[in-house]
């Protein structure tokens, strides 16, 4: 039996939550599933990503082939760096320690980036309110003559 591990569709019309499954390749995707494994909201600013890493793990390890978006999912969760590192015959310890760097510069450069918006908000701000100030500015002077 091939698995794969895909999406399952779930909530209401426009309001879509997903379940990732491991699922025989010929079930269609909302029926007979094997395990549910996680979860995907795409609504949630950002969007949530709730895996059971040890789960996963297993499945991708006995030959269960996930979809490009599950595959997608697991790199911003981090299952598939977790995955490379026990590939290479690295202890639980390290492999530990670099999931933890990972995800901390992960956050750093995620606040970093939402710092950048920030400012760009504020200068975009600023510009305007320059412009209608230089706006105002040239239609007193052209009121005087």
């Amino acid at each position: 039996m091939a698995v794969k591990l895909r999406l399952r569709r779930m909530g209401k019309k426009k309001q879509p939550i997903y379940k990732v499954i491991a699922a025989d390749a010929r079930s269609p995707r909302d029926g007979k599933f094997i395990e549910a494994i996680g979860l995907y909201n795409p609504l949630t600013n950002p969007h949530t990503i709730q895996v059971k890493e040890d789960r996963a793990l297993y499945w991708l390890s006995v030959g269960a082939q996930p979809t490009d978006t599950v595959r997608s999912l697991f790199r911003q969760a981090g299952v598939s760096l977790k995955r490379e590192l026990l590939k290479r015959g690295l202890s639980e310890e390290q492999v530990a320690l670099e999931v933890g760097n990972w995800k901390s510069s992960k956050e750093a450069a995620s606040a970093k980036k939402g710092q950048k918006k920030g400012t760009k908000g504020i200068q975009k701000e600023l510009s305007t309110a320059e412009v209608k100030g230089a706006a105002s500015e040239d239609t007193s002077v052209k009121t005087e003559e």
